[in-house]
């Protein structure tokens, strides 16, 4: 039997992404065999794509022809001869079984092969499209308000960067961790911060800092950073008051910047201005205990399954379309998620 994936054939835009024909085969020792009902397409899938990854050109990226595609929900179809179960208790995978999977790549496919201590249980009764979502955007968006700011009730924060995926995440659990809220995105995307309770600023047109300056004078508690750029940086911890926290997220365009931010970081700690910066990256998951990832995905497959988060998808494309997908979310119109179904759940 045959089946299909999606390629990057060179570095380039959404064009060199192109369909492959694979052979299916039988799970290896540790390794499930997992039919793909949902994909989401992240902005990490467009650097890596274009050759834009902190990553690419180092030993640590991924020489092509690559299937991008850095997370899945599916079913677990076969599964190969298991090794000793998971250090961090995750249950021994069967046929039949909901899954996610933080693939980084290969995500963009008919089918994936992942090992099984690394597969995360996804509750049955949830639409694919929209758990996948949490495996990557949701998950970011929670560890870095709780895990990572510890955010309280009534804490004042600022979202550089808050109509995306990760973007709209943070301020729908920002609303239900009763956040005061800013939210920084084009002026069409404001109807949507403000029904999550945020005050929009328009990066188009406005001084984000002297926006937030005038309306919080006394600072700011919070700064949740989705860019990575040095002056929304400076500006974020300039809107800090005493003991303010800046969490930053995005992915650096590059060592140089990667170094810089780190650089940045450790001046802003060591200085005795009481503000802190971090950075967050799932990188945790592969080099850590992932015991807290499997913590925080179960608490969020629960709000999901409550209705008391409900991820913005604007629009869903068959796995195998995923060169329109990828074209869509790299316009920047997108406010929400971009999400690749397997053609039954559209």
């Amino acid at each position: 039997m045959k089946y299909k994936s999606i390629v990057v054939t060179q570095t380039g835009g959404p064009e060199v992404l192109k369909v492959a024909e694979n052979d299916l085969r039988p799970p290896a020792t540790g390794e499930a065999r997992i039919k793909v009902l949902a994909a989401a397409v992240c902005r990490p899938d467009i650097t890596i794509r274009t050759g834009e990854s902190l990553y690419s050109g180092t030993p640590l990226g991924h020489k092509v022809p690559f299937v991008p595609g850095y997370t899945i929900v599916g079913v677990v179809e076969a599964v190969g001869p298991q090794k000793r179960p998971s250090r961090d208790g995750v249950r021994n995978t069967a046929v039949g079984d909901r899954v996610g999977a933080l693939t980084v790549v290969g995500g963009y496919s008919e089918y994936v092969y992942w090992r099984t201590d690394r597969l995360i249980p996804v509750p049955l009764a949830l639409d694919p499209a929209e758990a996948v979502t949490l495996i990557l955007n949701y998950i970011v968006a929670y560890q870095v308000l709780h895990r990572s700011a510890k955010v309280i009730p009534g804490d004042k924060a600022l979202m550089i960067g808050a109509s995306g995926g990760i973007g709209t995440a943070v301020l729908q659990l920002g609303k239900l961790a009763g956040l005061k809220m800013y939210g920084i995105a084009s002026r069409k995307k404001h109807p949507l911060l403000v029904e999550y309770g945020a005050t929009p600023v328009d990066y188009q047109t406005q001084d984000f800092v002297e926006v937030i300056r005038q309306a919080e004078p006394d600072g700011l508690d919070v700064v949740l950073d989705g860019m990575a750029r040095a002056e929304t940086i400076r500006g974020g911890l300039s809107l800090l008051r005493r003991g303010g926290r800046l969490v930053s997220f995005g992915e650096p365009a590059g060592f140089p910047a990667l170094f810089r931010l780190l650089g940045t970081s450790i001046t802003t700690n060591l200085l005795p201005t009481g503000k802190s910066f971090k950075l967050y990256g799932t990188s945790f998951y592969f080099l850590g205990s992932r015991k807290p990832f499997l913590e925080d995905w179960a608490t969020l497959f629960q709000m999901l399954e409550e209705g008391k988060i409900k991820p913005v998808i604007q629009k869903k494309f068959p796995i195998l379309e995923a060169a329109q997908a990828n074209a869509v979310l790299e316009s920047g119109q997108v406010t929400g998620n971009v999400v690749l179904v397997t053609p039954e759940l559209l």
